[in-house]
C-alpha cells in the first residue's frame, strides 16, 4: 500500500500538506511538505504517527479529489551510480575488451551533480530534448532531437534537516538528516550523453528532466523494509562504513505503453543511502532542506531486471516487443513510461515531440 507525504491542491489552488494511505489522503495543514521538512526527526515521526492514525480513523478525502504537485522544493540534485549490475552492464557494453568497472567504482559512490530546476512531479509530460550528438558513421556532430531517449529506474532520498558547511555528515547520522524516500526516473538522452560526457560527465543528456513520485515515504514507514546490503569488496574506507542493515526491500517494475518490461528490487544496490550521503559531504559540502540524492539506475543480475532500456535492449541490439506487436529499442514520441515501487507509488511520464 502506498504511504507517504506530499503537497496537493484542490479547487482553491492553495497548497496543502497531505498524507496518502492507499487511495485516500489525510488533509493535514496548509503550506505543503516544505514546512515539515526542516523541523527534524521528532516532528517527522510525530507527523507520521498522526497521518497513519487519521487514515485509520477515516478522516480522509478521496485521492481523485486532489491534485498532487511537486512534493517539495528541490534545493540541489545529485545522482549516483550505485548499482553494481548497472555499472557492469554499461562497462561490458562500451568497453568489451577491458575490465567493466573503472578502478574507482568499488571504492566510492560515483555521482554527478544534476539540475534541480528540471525535477518534475509524476504525470508531467517530458518533451524530447534536442542536442548535439555524433552518429557512428558521421565525421562531424549534428544537432537535433535525441534519437536514443531512455529511462533510469531509481530511488532517491530527500534531505530534511540541513548540515553545517565544512562539517561532513557521517553515515551514522543519516536518519537525523533524511526525511524519506521517493521513486525517481532520471530521463537520459543516450546519444547526447555519449558525445558530451568525456571528460566531465553527464550534462545536457540528463538535465532536461527528472521525474519523482508525488509522495515521499518517510524513513519511519520503511523500517520493516530494511535488509542487509550486498557484501562490499574491498572493505570501504572508514568514513564509508555503516552499521546495521541499510538496503531496502522494495520491489520495482517498469511499464512501457501498458506492458511491464522489467522487474527488479532495490535491495541489490551496492552503495547504500547512508554511504551516498557520507560521501557527498565528505569534503565538507553541506546539505540543505530539499536536497534530492538519487541512487542511479537499479538493475539486477537476471535478464529482465534491468532498470534502463539501453541495458534491456543491449544498446538497441535486442528490441523489446510491446502488446501491440511493435518493438522498442529507445523511446518514441507518445510512449508512456510508468515506474512503480512498493510502497513508494509510481512515476509516470509521456514523451512529447521535440
Amino acid at each position: 500500500m502506498i504511504q507517504g507525504f506530499g503537497t496537493f491542491t484542490r479547487a482553491d489552488g492553495e497548497p496543502r500538506l497531505g498524507f496518502r494511505s492507499g487511495e485516500v489522503v489525510v488533509d493535514l495543514v496548509a503550506g505543503g511538505l516544505d514546512a515539515l521538512l526542516p523541523q527534524g526527526r521528532e516532528a517527522w515521526d510525530r507527523a507520521t504517527e498522526e497521518g497513519v492514525a487519521a487514515a485509520v480513523a477515516g478522516n480522509t478525502i478521496p485521492l481523485d479529489d486532489i491534485q498532487p504537485v511537486l512534493p517539495f522544493s528541490v534545493a540541489d540534485y545529485v545522482d549516483f551510480y550505485s548499482s553494481l549490475e548497472h555499472a557492469t552492464n554499461l562497462g561490458r557494453m562500451f568497453r568489451p575488451d577491458s575490465e567493466p568497472l573503472l578502478p574507482n567504482w568499488r571504492h566510492l559512490p560515483v555521482g554527478y551533480h544534476g539540475r534541480a530546476g528540471t525535477v518534475v512531479v509524476s504525470g508531467t509530460p517530458v518533451r524530447r530534448p534536442q542536442g548535439q550528438f555524433k552518429l557512428p558513421d558521421a565525421e562531424v556532430p549534428s544537432f537535433g532531437p535525441s534519437r536514443r531517449l531512455d529511462i533510469e529506474l531509481e530511488l532517491g532520498f530527500v534531505v530534511g534537516a540541513p548540515s553545517t558547511p565544512g562539517e561532513p555528515v557521517p553515515a551514522s547520522a543519516f536518519r537525523d538528516h533524511v526525511f524519506g524516500v521517493v521513486l525517481v526516473n532520471d530521463w537520459s538522452a543516450r546519444d547526447i550523453q555519449a558525445w558530451e560526457y568525456v571528460p566531465l560527465g553527464p550534462f545536457l543528456g540528463k538535465s532536461f528532466a527528472t521525474s519523482v513520485s508525488a509522495w515521499v515515504t518517510p524513513l519511519a514507514l520503511l523500517e520493516d523494509r530494511r535488509v542487509a546490503a550486498p557484501a562490499q569488496e574491498p572493505d570501504p574506507l572508514p568514513y564509508l562504513r555503516v552499521e546495521g542493515e541499510w538496503a531496502y526491500d522494495i520491489p520495482l517494475e517498469v511499464e512501457l505503453n501498458g506492458v511491464v518490461v522489467t522487474r527488479g528490487n532495490a535491495r541489490g544496490l551496492y552503495w547504500t543511502m547512508p554511504q551516498q550521503l557520507a560521501h557527498a559531504t565528505s569534503n565538507g559540502a553541506s546539505i540543505r532542506t530539499g536536497d534530492l540524492m538519487a541512487s542511479g539506475t537499479i538493475s539486477g543480475a537476471e535478464r529482465g531486471s534491468e532498470g534502463s532500456l539501453i541495458e534491456l535492449t543491449w544498446n538497441g541490439q535486442e528490441p523489446v516487443t510491446l502488446g501491440d506487436g511493435s518493438e522498442r529499442t529507445f523511446l518514441e514520441d507518445g510512449d508512456e513510461v510508468v515506474l512503480r515501487g512498493d510502497p513508494l507509488g509510481e512515476v509516470r511520464g509521456r514523451i512529447l515531440p521535440s
